[in-house]
């Protein structure tokens, strides 16, 4: 991929949980149009791999362990950042889990504290440390789903927790103004490792029909969504979530 212009020179990025799919995506997307990259994940074998692909590409790239959770990593992410670069001007939260496939009544309070946890709370404490580094004219974009408007079986509780995320978008944009804006996607079904539940062929094929463009969303879609928010481009955007999910119904 050649990179596709320079709306991010000389802008420092964070993405979490970006060694693949949806946040690797993003942080591809970012580097390639001149960021310097802020990667994260749990494991360091996924990260350094991620690393190495991105440097292949040219793209100015700092790796480190993150669990979202873990709140000694979530400082030395900051610090680390500001460490190397100086500066903060755009963070995307894209950490997420689901852990069970249980109806919400079924669902186990440790199972809730931890959906919580990573969907939501996490996110709220890593822009707490990042918010004072944030540069004027920064930017701040969450990764919701448009399971976060109509919840699927299996993924309903999740689908809640990433509600919550759009709720946060718009009063992280009242609080945050005017220096910097704060927006959402909410990504249609794009077949990674993390969804790999939904996207049999069987189920790929029922999703795909769900859609008016008869095809199920890339990571590439998702990322060129992402960085469009994040941009100047959008500069008078804030507090709105944008739906990448090729016309699925998406109302609350």
């Amino acid at each position: 991929m050649e990179k596709i212009g320079k709306r991010f020179q000389e802008k420092v990025a964070i993405v979490t949980a970006s060694t693949q799919g949806i946040g690797f995506g993003i942080a591809e997307r970012l580097g390639l149009e001149g960021a310097a990259v802020v990667i994260s994940s749990r494991r360091q074998t996924n990260v350094d791999e991620a690393v190495k692909k991105l440097k292949n590409q040219g793209i100015e790239v700092m790796g480190l362990v993150c669990h979202v959770s873990n709140a000694q990593q979530r400082k030395d992410l900051i610090k680390n950042t500001i460490q190397k670069y100086g500066k903060l001007d755009v963070v995307v939260c894209n950490a997420a889990a689901n852990p069970s496939v249980d109806g919400i009544v079924e669902t186990k309070e440790a199972v809730l504290d931890k959906l919580w946890e990573i969907n939501v709370k996490a996110s709220i404490l890593l822009l707490q440390e990042a918010a004072p580094h944030l540069n004027k004219g920064s930017s701040i974009v969450f990764v919701s789903s448009i399971v976060g408007f109509h919840p699927l079986k299996g993924l309903a509780m999740y689908g809640v927790t990433k509600t919550a995320l759009l709720g946060l978008t718009k009063a992280l944009a009242t609080e945050m103004a005017p220096d910097t804006r704060v927006n959402c996607i909410a990504p249609g079904f794009v077949p990674t490792y993390f969804a790999s539940i939904l996207t049999t062929d069987e189920q790929r094929r029922s999703l795909e029909e769900k859609t008016l463009l008869n095809r199920v969303g890339t990571t590439q879609d998702m990322a060129a969504a992402a960085a469009y928010l994040a941009s100047d481009d959008a500069s008078y955007v804030t507090g709105e979530t944008l739906i990448v999910a090729g016309g699925m119904p998406s109302r609350l």
